[in-house]
């Protein structure tokens, strides 16, 4: 057992109250609110939430977006996901995680008996819930989840491990194919897309470009390892091509969900590269299949999410290694300034947020 995890097993007993960030009702905002400490059922711990880092998705919840209003609850429920924790209890049948671990949480709650789980994809199960979206989430003092999708992460600190979730999808994007000696693209840098460039670098990627419309996320970019950050609007298609010998790069992560941004990926990748795409768009966009597509042979990747379990094991052996993401974290708040985050986000003048539960506002 760690020093730090010692020091916190001090956890209440189970049925005492916490405080939690809840989605009170069908309408934009939140609350924090004092609710009861969730206590574990049978394969599952209870795990007091150290670090649980703001995504996208759950501004979209905040601000109780169509997507939201379609994807989540029903209210009222805890949100956040991306979290990480030390265990301390541990319902009937969780004995694989000792008492005082630090862990960070996978945030598929799969089936484990659908076709997808059942051939090696359990990351796009059929009937997955998400944690803080279709199950109580982790902007609480303390959450409850299945031991089975807790991820031992003890050599870390809390605000890393909890970014281990997104770093997966960074990590997943990149690593579809193979990156050692290839040129590579980033665009978009959001925190994905950020972590996306170290994830390239310190996998051997020959040069990593990188554009947003932000100077600020560029600036970050370049800070994360990127050779070249370029504005989006500017003629990036031609920049790239007179960096590569005219040739285009080899590989596109698609990370800003901008149609823009989607149209100069595959023009400036090269014949019979490959593009991944993880943006979502809130518009659906419309391609020009045969010429962007098919006449240069390009192969095309949807990334949601992370391989269960072997991008955790990746992601890891990454940290090992020396990858470091700590440049993307911008800002640490206590729980109680949710909304101070969530406009920090939704304004594009931050990187990732880590919201620090056991600390008051």
């Amino acid at each position: 057992m760690t020093t730090q995890a010692a020091a916190v097993l001090d956890a209440p007993p189970l049925g005492t109250t916490m405080r939690a960030l809840v989605k009170g009702s069908a309408a934009p905002g939140a609350q924090i609110r004092e609710v009861p400490v969730p206590q574990p059922g049978p394969g599952e711990i209870l795990v007091k939430v150290l670090a649980a880092s703001v995504c996208g998705t759950d501004v979209h919840i905040e601000r109780w977006d169509p997507w939201a209003q379609e994807n989540f609850g029903p209210p009222p429920m805890i949100f956040g996901h991306e979290m990480a924790g030390i265990v301390v209890a541990r319902g009937p049948g969780a004995t694989r995680i000792p008492l005082g671990e630090l862990i960070a949480a996978e945030t598929h709650w799969v089936d484990w008996t659908c076709y997808q789980c059942r051939t090696g994809r359990a990351h796009i199960c059929q009937n997955n819930r998400t944690l803080g979206v279709k199950v109580p989430g982790a902007f609480a003092q303390y959450v409850v989840m299945p031991e089975v999708n807790a991820w031992v992460s003890d050599r870390l600190t809390p605000e890393i491990a909890a970014l281990q979730e997104p770093l997966g999808n960074a990590v997943h994007a990149a690593f579809v194919e193979e990156v050692a000696g290839q040129t590579a693209l980033v665009t978009g840098c959001g925190p994905i897309g950020l972590m996306s460039i170290g994830v390239l670098k310190i996998a051997g990627a020959r040069s990593v470009f990188a554009t947003d419309i932000n100077p600020e996320r560029l600036a970050m970019a370049t800070q994360m390892g990127a050779n070249l950050a370029l504005d989006a609007r500017d003629d990036v298609v031609a920049r790239l091509k007179a960096e590569t010998d005219g040739n285009g790069v080899d590989i596109v992560l698609e990370m800003s969900g901008s149609a823009a941004a989607l149209h100069q990926g595959l023009a400036a990748v090269t014949n019979g590269g490959r593009v991944s795409l993880m943006g979502t768009h809130a518009v659906p966009a419309t391609l020009d299949l045969s010429q962007e597509v098919i006449f240069k042979g390009i192969r095309i990747y949807g990334i949601t999410g992370r391989r269960l379990w072997d991008t955790w094991y990746r992601t890891t052996a990454l940290l090992e290694e020396g990858l470091d993401i700590s440049p993307v974290i911008t800002h640490r708040l206590p729980l109680g300034d949710y909304a101070k985050a969530f406009d920090l986000v939704a304004s594009g003048h931050a990187g990732k947020i880590v919201l620090l539960p056991q600390e008051e506002a």
